[in-house]
């Protein structure tokens, strides 16, 4: 099984965060865009014809800002030019101050059968801060439109001024709202985005105080029956995000516009991150590709590795050997050993200790060349 994911860069605003590609100003482009979309998608029908996909994944920016009517075409396109499985998953991100009734309704007619809504934050300063265009009502009225549907909620923690009280608030409405998967994630300032800033004068919290709130997080999710299935993300039993699933299995994914990334027959490759440039290549019949690597045995062996011990599952270490024709244990008996402390093994799996997994990086890295 593959996955297929669909960039869609437009939004409202920019949040002051936000490094991913997008663009608030140019949304006047989305139908332009979204038709080079499909162009895309028929470009690459034929090589991928072989492929079952199971899931679809609808990302941004923020999708649910441009006409629904967009989104329902998108969902034929990848169903008429690729095998989409019969219960694939198909998801969409959604921001609660850009959705309707009508729209909603749309989304759920063309197939899309689980969404994924960005709260952040349950306090109405802390979302100002942070650029949302939306409040907590209109969290409350978007969560009342999915009532009996199957959605994710975002939290972020680390952000200014926010105490382990906020943080129970948020992840209370979260999870009042009937969300079946909760995702967690730590703010990261990076360079560039107008947050950085607040990082450089020493506004946000620290890393002991951002590991505090994430431990904290992760017993009140557990509390409230979201057990951790990746570092970040956290579910009702059997609610996993399939598509997110493929990714730290290190399976096969299809990326389409602009900046979308993708993992094909271990050949790792990226769109161009620039509007107009995307434009040019597919109307001038040429694929957007910017970057393209494949991955040696060694990288492989490398990605399973850092991928698996980011989920709590963890490595599958007889699977690995078959894959790779390896000795595992043997071969990575030193940075075993190094890590002891923070690791175990049960049930055929090498994983990193559940109080250890928010601090993995610097784990893993002894697992790499």
């Amino acid at each position: 099984m593959a996955g297929i994911y669909v960039h869609v860069p437009f939004c409202k605003s920019k949040c002051r965060y936000c490094d991913f590609t997008s663009f608030p100003d140019k949304i006047g482009f989305a139908e332009s865009y979204m038709t080079c979309v499909y162009r895309e998608m028929l470009m690459r029908k034929e090589e991928l014809s072989s492929y079952v996909f199971d899931t679809l994944y609808i990302g941004g920016g923020t999708p649910s800002v441009i006409d629904e009517s967009y989104i329902a075409m998108l969902v034929a396109a990848a169903k008429k030019y690729f095998n989409l499985s019969k219960n694939a998953e198909i998801t969409i991100e959604i921001n609660p101050g850009t959705v309707s009734a009508s729209k909603i309704e749309l989304y759920k007619q063309c197939g899309i059968n689980r969404f994924s809504v960005g709260l952040q934050s349950a306090v109405d300063s802390q979302l100002k801060d942070l650029g949302r265009c939306h409040g907590l009502n209109e969290f409350f009225a978007c969560a009342k439109l999915l009532r009996g549907e199957n959605f994710s909620v975002d939290v972020m923690i680390g952000l200014k001024g926010q105490s382990l009280g906020d943080i129970e608030k948020t992840i209370e409405v979260a999870a009042g709202s009937g969300a079946s998967h909760i995702s967690m994630y730590a703010l990261t300032p990076e360079d560039g985005t107008p947050i950085f800033t607040d990082y450089l004068n020493g506004e946000l919290p620290d890393g002991d105080e951002v590991a505090e709130m994430y431990a904290f997080g992760v017993k009140k999710l557990r509390g409230l029956g979201y057990e951790r299935y990746e570092v970040s993300n956290f579910c009702k039993k059997g609610k996993e995000s399939r598509h997110n699933l493929n990714y730290w299995q290190r399976g096969e994914y299809i990326g389409f516009g602009v900046s979308a990334s993708s993992h094909i027959k271990n050949v790792r490759f990226t769109n161009t991150f620039d509007l107009d440039e995307y434009f040019k290549c597919i109307l001038t019949n040429h694929l957007p590709v910017i970057d393209r690597e494949e991955v040696d045995r060694d990288g492989q062996k490398e990605e399973s590795i850092m991928l698996a011990l980011r989920t709590a599952k963890g490595l599958d270490i007889t699977a690995f050997d078959a894959e790779f024709g390896t000795d595992f244990l043997g071969d990575y008996k030193s940075a075993i050993e190094k890590n002891e402390k923070y690791l175990e093994i049960s049930d055929g799996h090498l994983r990193i200790k559940d109080e250890y997994l928010f601090v993995q990086n610097t784990i893993i890295c002894d697992f790499l060349s």
